[in-house]
């Protein structure tokens, strides 16, 4: 790792940076994985590097749903589990029967591998997704990112895809699943798309949602599902939208 001073304006981006280029080279993630994070990046400048009310708003409406739901699983790609593989942990230990299971776009037996070993190493136990475990296809996806374990994504009632692509949100939409999502690109089709989008860095969010795992453990079903019921995620971007607006705006006037 490079030698970055915490003095350093963009200490916090940089160790992030840091953290994937080095997972790189090691054959966590593909190359493109990079490029998803620099975008994320430029996203997070816009919105000022913290979590915005929108996103705090979708933080507790995604938790409320977590803890309503049946199956629960965290679906895991390689950005997620080189960024945040304790929070994801930590969440999942949380939520009454959760699962956590590997997903991956560029899947290959020896990335799968590495991902399942950094997930393990952060305290997970039967991880789902692994390259011996058997799969079912998801309907509307072809070729490996259709993978879905049984136990896991397939029969999950309400799915945690941070970082996920565009099609296999909405296919797993289409499926009738409640998808909650992280994606700091507001305007990103996985964001549109998802039930509940948490436009916020990831590092940020998984923290947050497990203090609000801890709070909202006490409410009744009744309370969580109102929080649910009277959320709006489309109504919710276009309030994160407005953020971005005035960030814009404020530059103008510079």
């Amino acid at each position: 790792m490079h030698d970055i001073s915490p003095t350093h304006p963009r200490y916090h981006s940089l160790i992030l940076r840091d953290k994937m280029a080095k997972a790189y080279q090691e054959g966590i993630l593909a190359d493109t994985a990079l490029i998803a994070h620099g975008r994320g990046e430029a996203f997070d400048y816009i919105l000022g590097e913290k979590t915005n009310p929108p996103a705090k708003k979708a933080i507790i409406v995604a938790i409320a749903s977590l803890l309503l739901a049946e199956n629960p699983v965290l679906s895991v790609n390689g950005n997620t589990a080189v960024l945040a593989a304790e929070d994801i942990v930590n969440l999942a230990k949380l939520i009454p029967g959760a699962r956590v299971e590997i997903n991956l776009f560029y899947r290959t037996p020896q990335r799968v591998l590495k991902v399942q070993e950094v997930l393990e190493n952060a305290g997970a136990t039967g991880v789902l997704g692994k390259e011996s475990d058997h799969y079912l296809p998801l309907e509307g996806l072809e070729g490996p990112r259709s993978r879905a374990h049984p136990e896991g994504v397939h029969q999950a009632d309400v799915v945690l895809v941070p970082l996920e692509d565009g099609d296999r949100a909405e296919a797993l939409v289409a499926l009738g699943k409640k998808v909650i999502t992280i994606d700091l690109n507001p305007l990103s089709r996985t964001a549109k798309k998802s039930s509940i989008t948490i436009v916020d860095n990831l590092v940020r969010a998984l923290p947050l949602m497990i203090t609000e795992m801890k709070n909202l453990k006490r409410c009744s079903r009744g309370e969580l599902e109102k929080i649910v019921n009277e959320f709006d995620n489309d109504y919710n971007l276009s309030k994160t939208l407005d953020i971005i607006s005035q960030h814009f705006k404020r530059d103008e006037r510079l």
